[in-house]
Parts: structure tokens; C-alpha cells; sequence
């Protein structure tokens, strides 16, 4: 072969790998690669502590519910200090931040847990689990978007340079949302979109308030399309603090967004809704979709039914299109994850649940001790279980029940793990753990 063969060869290899799938390398957005919650990873740590298996910790102090993300040598998370938002990237070689930039400020109003007169719903409170740093930040290796309760939307370069900023609540209209605001944002192609689900307002005197979608250019931040998300749900049943999903069919993509009580889809590139299955009354929603195999995994609010729905067609969909539904033991806040042909997930109170993706039958439930709000991870032929307390819970990725390790970390956590390069990394209210080997 001649150097030039032997030189086109080696383009065509690089350009390969550039347009690989990169579930395995990096974890860029919340829940990963793909926005379910799995890595491709192997040979990952199943045995850590706060006495070992640690590479790093970087310390932290203050309320831990936005995930890391990773991508190469960066991790990036936001941070709530008082009343200071901000976006610190972290060499994961060495465990050092390289920058923290203030994003912006905010107040963080709470509220106790009840039902809210008529006056107190034209303006969001915070639950005490979470704060303006809930969503968790997205990154393509060229950007970093951040999103915070108060509704700065910003993108960085890696060198830490704002490219653009906007406010949501400048430009919408005030957050509505009972609980705080906590969409994460997602990276498409060369768009940012964010989406907002909120308290309608229609029963009440006045105008009505508008849940939405909106895209950006994510190098410029001007407004590529905005697109209005009304549902028939009411009052707190609006809320939804889900980020969407991108799935491809037939060569096509598709914005899958659940709350307000319907599932629907969207073309990501001009925001036009391609379908939606209304009718899943449950209440407000926390838990997000899951895609695998065909099927888009949706639970409705407040611990309601979880529905496996095979979207074919478009406009409205008829009900037949769910597959499968499980009336006990549903999440509340966290994500189902997928692996195997599996579905696994957990409730707020500790109940492990495995599920045959296909048919939707049981094949196993086990309690794990502890309050969970974190989404589990899967990877490496297991599932990774993180609870309140900084306790993960790994079993085996099957259809029988394995425990195969517990380990525990100091602080409690409402955040995700996040998996890149051979490492674990979780987010405490004490620090951010990189578990791992030399």
C-alpha cells in the first residue's frame, strides 16, 4: 500500500472515531451519552469508601442535586453558595478546578409542602431538597450550557468565556412552577434546548401562563425556534421537572417530552410536534422517559402508573400504543434505566424493581435500604443504586436478584452518578468523588 492509501486509510479511521457514539468516553448531559442512564464502560470499580478507591475528591459545601458531567479531561458542575451561581470546571486528572465563574443570582423562596391558594401559585417556591443549581449543565466538547432555577440560561467556552447569556423568566414570563424550576438543558447538533413546564394558571382570573420549548443556536444564543406546550392538565399538575430525550426513527430524530400529564414529541430541528399521547393523569411529574428497544418508558406523576408506549404515527395517539403498565412500586423522582432487556428502577423509599422490558413482568423486587431521589446508572453488566445518604448499592444487571457490593461515601446527595473514562463520579453535599484505579 502507498504512503497516500496508507494516509487516506488513517483520515478515514480518525473521522470514524470522530463521529462515534460516545457513550462510552464521556458522560456530557444528565443522565449520559444518550439520556438514559447508560455507559459502555467496562473494568469500572465495584468496591469504594471514603478510605479507598478514590483517585480524587473535590470539596464542596452546600446542597448537592445537579449532576456532573464529563467530557475528556473536564468535569463541570453547578454550585449554589448563598445566593451566587456559578459553573466550576475540574481537571479530572488531577481533582484541581481550572475555573469557577459566576453565572449569576438569585433568591431561593421555600415553601412548606401543601396545597397552594391562588395568590401563592403565580410565583415558584423551592422544596427543601432542592435549590437554583438543581439542573444539571450539558456539554458537546465545545460548550458547556448551564441552566439555573432563576432562569439564567448561559453557554461557556473551556476557557471559561461567556458566549452568550439569557434570562427565561426576562424573556417568558415568571416561573410558575410549584417546586423550582429544574429542567436540565440538552446539546442537539448545533441547538441548546431547554424546556419549561409549569402551573397554567387557566383556573384563575387573568391570563393564562404558557409552558414551552425553546432552542438556541448554541454558539450565538439567538432564539432558532420556540414552540408552546399546552396540555389539558390543571394547577400543579402542569409542573414537570423532566429533561427530554432525543430518539431516532427511521433515520429521523424526535424530542421526547413527558409531564402535564402527556408524553409527547417533537422534531428537535424546528420544534414542530410530531405526536402525543395525552391522558396520563397522575399529577405533577419528576420522573423522566426512558428509551430502548422501540419503547418510550414514561411514569405518571406523583407515584402513578408507569406506561411502556410503542409511539407509531403521528398527530394524537390512540391508547393502544401503551404496550404495558405497572400500577406498584413506581418511581417518583427517579429514572427507569434499561439494560439487557431489562428495565430496573427504584422508588423514593427504597424498593428495587426489575421488569422484563418486552412484557412488562416482574422479575424481581428487593427493598435497599435508604431514601432515594437519584436516577440509577447502569454499566459494566450492573446497576449502580445511589441513595440520600452517599450509599450505592451495586447489583447485577439480571434477571435475578445480586447484590454484588455496598460502598458509602460521606454527605448526602440528591444528584446522579456520572461514568467516563473508567471512573465513577458522584456528587456529595462534602465533595465530588472520582472513584477509579491509577
Amino acid at each position: 500500500m502507498s504512503r497516500f492509501a496508507m494516509r487516506l486509510l488513517l483520515a478515514a479511521y480518525l473521522a470514524l472515531l470522530a463521529c462515534a457514539p460516545t457513550r462510552a468516553g464521556n458522560w456530557p448531559q444528565w443522565r449520559g451519552p444518550t439520556g438514559d442512564g447508560v455507559s459502555d464502560e467496562t473494568g469500572l470499580p465495584l468496591n469504594w469508601s471514603n478510605d479507598s478507591g478514590l483517585l480524587w475528591k473535590f470539596p464542596l459545601d452546600g446542597p448537592a442535586s445537579s449532576s456532573p458531567i464529563v467530557w475528556g479531561d473536564a468535569a463541570f458542575l453547578t454550585t449554589q453558595e448563598g445566593d451566587n451561581l456559578s459553573l466550576v470546571k475540574i481537571n479530572v486528572k488531577t481533582g484541581q478546578a481550572e475555573w469557577t465563574q459566576k453565572v449569576g443570582s438569585g433568591e431561593t423562596p421555600r415553601a412548606p409542602l401543601k396545597a397552594k391558594s391562588a395568590d401563592e401559585r403565580r410565583h415558584q417556591k423551592f422544596h427543601a431538597l432542592q435549590n437554583l443549581a438543581s439542573p444539571t449543565p450539558a456539554t458537546d466538547g465545545e460548550i458547556v450550557v448551564v441552566h439555573f432555577g432563576n432562569g439564567d440560561l448561559a453557554a461557556y467556552d473551556y476557557a471559561g468565556k461567556q458566549l452568550w447569556r439569557h434570562n427565561l423568566q426576562d424573556d417568558y414570563g415568571i416561573y410558575t412552577i410549584w417546586w423550582g424550576h429544574a429542567n436540565s438543558p440538552i446539546i442537539y447538533k448545533d441547538l441548546v434546548v431547554n424546556v419549561c413546564m409549569q402551573d397554567s394558571l387557566a383556573d384563575l382570573s387573568g391570563s393564562p401562563v404558557e409552558s414551552y420549548l425553546v432552542a438556541f443556536d448554541k454558539r450565538t444564543g439567538q432564539v432558532k425556534w420556540k414552540t408552546a406546550r399546552q396540555t389539558k392538565a390543571s394547577a400543579e399538575e402542569c409542573d414537570a421537572y423532566t429533561t427530554p430525550v432525543v430518539r431516532t426513527v427511521g433515520g429521523s430524530q424526535q424530542l421526547v417530552v413527558m409531564g402535564g400529564n402527556q408524553l409527547d414529541a417533537y422534531d428537535p430541528d424546528t420544534g414542530k410536534q410530531l405526536w402525543f399521547l395525552s391522558g396520563l393523569v397522575g399529577g405533577r411529574t419528576v420522573t423522566g422517559p426512558t428509551l430502548t428497544d422501540g419503547l418510550v418508558f414514561a411514569t405518571r406523576g406523583k407515584k402513578g402508573p408507569l406506561v411502556a408506549v410503542k409511539p407509531e404515527g403521528a398527530g394524537e395517539l390512540p391508547e393502544k400504543d401503551i404496550v404495558w403498565q405497572a400500577t406498584q412500586d413506581t418511581p417518583d423522582a427517579s429514572s427507569p434505566v434499561a439494560l439487557k432487556g431489562l428495565l430496573f428502577w427504584i422508588t423514593d423509599n427504597g424498593f428495587a424493581v426489575c421488569r422484563d422490558i418486552k412484557t412488562g413482568d416482574v422479575k424481581w423486587k428487593e427493598r435497599i435500604p435508604g431514601d432515594f431521589k437519584a436516577s440509577p446508572v447502569a454499566a459494566d453488566g450492573r446497576i449502580y443504586f445511589l441513595n440520600r445518604a452517599g450509599q450505592c448499592t451495586v447489583v447485577a444487571a439480571s434477571d435475578k436478584f445480586e447484590k454484588l457490593a455496598v460502598n458509602s461515601l460521606d454527605g448526602e446527595t440528591n444528584a446522579s452518578p456520572a461514568i467516563a473514562g473508567g471512573r465513577i463520579y458522584i456528587r456529595t453535599s462534602k465533595a465530588l468523588y472520582c472513584i477509579g484505579t491509577k
